[in-house]
């Protein structure tokens, strides 16, 4: 059995992972699902100062605090920086690094720059700081009643932050697959560099690289197909 850190994206929660948690857990896995300073259930704590560092620092000390060991690390969506940005600190407690659908940058990219080549590392005085998202698609109309309520601004800082890695990703010793949703409109912010990021998986003998035919929403359209990818690159591994 595996012990899963699952990481959510912007305007989320760690609730969008709530079907693929259980299934999950329902195999006999552990799995954690820490949520981000801000957004989702902590959104009451969103201020101008919480950027990607914040969220870094949630994940890190998430792993350190419950002293998780040989896990397998999934960033979904803007989840890719956060899951990216936190190996400098427990790079050696990963087994497996997933990035679903996710963005995968490299060291000194912030969300702004990898998505459309500009973008400042600071906030700019009196500048509104809290971002609202693109609107989601579900296949289930009851999971978009449930889901699109619990969507909450972004603190912009998440985006003009750059990520610090201090080394490409190939030269880490654990694995790391990449898995695309493959019917991503590409007009959706971010979903080009989602397919840079899939195509670099898909040719490169350093990933393991699956697909799913669905929107970016994986985890709320397909939790079992999700939850089975997981569960089958560790075996893998």
């Amino acid at each position: 059995m595996a012990t899963f850190v699952l990481v959510h994206g912007a305007w989320g929660g760690a609730h969008g992972f709530r079907h693929v948690r259980r299934l999950l857990q329902a195999q006999g896995h552990e799995v954690f699902t820490p949520s981000l300073t801000g957004i989702g259930e902590r959104v009451h704590l969103a201020s101008p100062l919480v950027g990607l560092g914040t969220h870094v620092r949630d994940v890190v000390n998430h792993v350190l605090y419950e002293d998780l060991e040989g896990i397998v690390l999934v960033g979904f969506s803007y989840g890719g920086f956060v899951v990216t940005g936190a190996l400098e600190h427990i790079a050696a407690r990963v087994r497996h690094l997933v990035y679903l659908d996710a963005f995968v940058p490299a060291s000194g990219d912030s969300v702004n720059s990898h998505v459309r080549g500009t973008g400042r590392a600071r906030i700019t005085l009196g500048e509104e700081w809290a971002v609202n998202g693109p609107p989601r698609e579900y296949d289930d109309a009851a999971e978009a009643a449930w889901m699109t309520p619990r969507r909450t601004p972004q603190p912009l800082g998440c985006f003009t932050e750059p990520v610090h890695l201090a080394q490409p990703l190939e030269q880490y010793p654990f694995t790391r697959t990449y898995i695309k949703a493959t019917l991503g409109r590409e007009g959706d912010p971010g979903n080009a560099a989602f397919w840079r990021a899939a195509k670099h998986a898909a040719a490169s003998p350093a990933w393991r690289y699956h697909e799913i035919g669905t929107n970016h929403m994986v985890a709320s359209n397909r939790p079992a197909e999700t939850a089975r990818l997981l569960a089958e690159v560790l075996a893998a591994g």
